[in-house]
């Protein structure tokens, strides 16, 4: 089966786009999708995303790891979008569903604001935080991030008793002068990420959480891609709504791959 996709990056998170709104990669199998995102073997990417037609949004987001696995993942939704925009999607205010449920999103031709789903709840596990934002994330913060071992840290968490089974995304966070540093290791890459969305996000929330802030804020993370922010309104009882990632969204190639 020949596949026609493009190659889009947030951030260094890059992913392949598939136009299956007619559904012609329906039958993509989890194997495919799996040598697909293979860095020696296939084209290479932390995941795969087919834009599907949807009858309750403007088309689905149907993103996938790596491995094949499911979940949502912000910077995979912010490069849709700017994809989707090539397909006749009007980008200036899109609506698309996703693993998680309905998103809001606009594309400016650089940057993608992608509104996130409300946060309820935040966990702590130890020294830790434990939320989902789309996806679910470890979040620990650290003194000096020069010293650490995400990978070795990250299987870790990952794959301790209390994770193995649903898999956790972990991330080691470090508070900067001029708002947050990030490093990821991604369930499912089953590695470190140079960016990812979701845990850009977990991360600010986090914070937010930890020092008790209120109000509407905007928090800007570094990561080793790039950098993204993160908008959010923090109500009295700490649930999180109005929650925005923003960053961009770079066209990196078309192709056509036989698999």
């Amino acid at each position: 089966m020949n596949i026609d996709f493009s190659k889009y990056q947030g951030t260094g998170n890059d992913f392949i786009l598939l136009n299956n709104l007619d559904g012609r990669y329906d039958g993509l199998s989890i194997n495919q999708i799996d040598f697909l995102c293979n860095r020696r073997f296939g084209v290479g990417a932390d995941g795969l995303i087919k834009i599907n037609h949807s009858n309750i949004a403007n088309y689905e987001v149907d993103y996938y790891n790596s491995d094949g696995s499911k979940s949502f993942c912000g910077n995979g939704a912010r490069c849709a979008v700017a994809f989707a925009s090539t397909l006749g999607f009007d980008a200036g205010n899109v609506t698309f569903d996703a693993f998680d449920g309905l998103h809001q999103a606009v594309f400016n031709g650089f940057e993608v604001g992608l509104g996130m789903s409300d946060v309820l709840r935040i966990d702590k596990k130890d020294d830790a935080y434990v939320l989902n934002t789309g996806s679910p994330h470890y979040i620990k913060f650290v003194d000096d991030l020069t010293v650490c071992d995400i990978v070795e840290f990250g299987k870790k968490i990952r794959f301790s008793d209390s994770f193995k089974e649903e898999g956790i995304n972990v991330n080691l966070v470090q508070q900067l002068s001029n708002g947050l540093q990030l490093l990821t290791y991604e369930r499912g890459v089953e590695d470190e990420t140079l960016s990812c969305g979701t845990g850009v996000t977990a991360a600010v929330l986090a914070y937010a959480d930890k020092i008790n802030l209120l109000g509407e804020h905007k928090i800007d993370v570094k990561v080793k891609g790039g950098e993204l922010s993160v908008l959010f309104n923090r109500s009295s009882d700490g649930r999180f709504n109005a929650i925005q990632l923003i960053g961009p969204a770079v066209f990196v190639f078309n192709g056509t791959i036989d698999v």
